[in-house]
């Protein structure tokens, strides 16, 4: 049976932390996915950057300045970056698994949700053969908490106290024959 975790925390709990340093320690299985990050002008949030794994490409996926639809609170959030970077990942992972690959996805929140395909690939992901391990906001949402309530799922919360210990014990789980 496949590997089925959801890290589940509040922002800045640590989440992405979380899943790069995971994706660093993995040494016996191919990793493929996406992480995101903050974009910040001085102390402030303006926007946040989605990163393919393994130095994959990187571009903005929500900004201040962008126009939007759609809009997640005050982010435009530019779909195709989606469509370009994190869906071919994704779909290529669940149409032909390789054994032993993990999808790493950081994360299912609001923004990256807000692309029906990707949605869709992520159903297709978790009906599919795979390890998974994805990030999830703390927050209520009927796509997520529908994960959240399958069999299958396993919910580790992120919190500042377990953040730096939890890569090393997912690491050694995962890699285990």
């Amino acid at each position: 049976m496949p590997t089925r975790i959801l890290l589940e925390g509040r922002p800045g709990a640590g989440k992405t932390t979380v899943v790069r340093r995971l994706a660093a320690l993995l040494r016996t299985r191919r990793v493929v996915g996406f992480t995101t990050e903050e974009i910040r002008q001085g102390s402030a949030r303006s926007g946040f950057a989605l990163e393919a794994l393994e130095g994959g490409p990187r571009a903005v996926l929500a900004h201040v300045d962008f126009p939007g639809p759609p809009r997640v609170g005050r982010y435009g959030v530019d779909l195709g970056v989606m469509e370009r970077l994190a869906l071919p990942l994704l779909r290529s992972a669940a149409a032909n698994p390789v054994p032993g690959e993990l999808v790493l996805i950081d994360e299912l929140g609001r923004m990256e949700l807000a692309c029906t395909d990707f949605r869709d690939t992520v159903r297709h992901l978790f009906g599919s053969d795979i390890d998974i391990v994805a990030t999830v906001h703390a927050k209520n949402d009927p796509f997520t908490d529908a994960l959240k309530r399958r069999a299958d799922i396993e919910l580790v919360q992120v919190t500042r106290a377990n953040r730096d210990a939890l890569p090393v014990e997912l690491a050694a789980r995962l890699e285990r024959p």
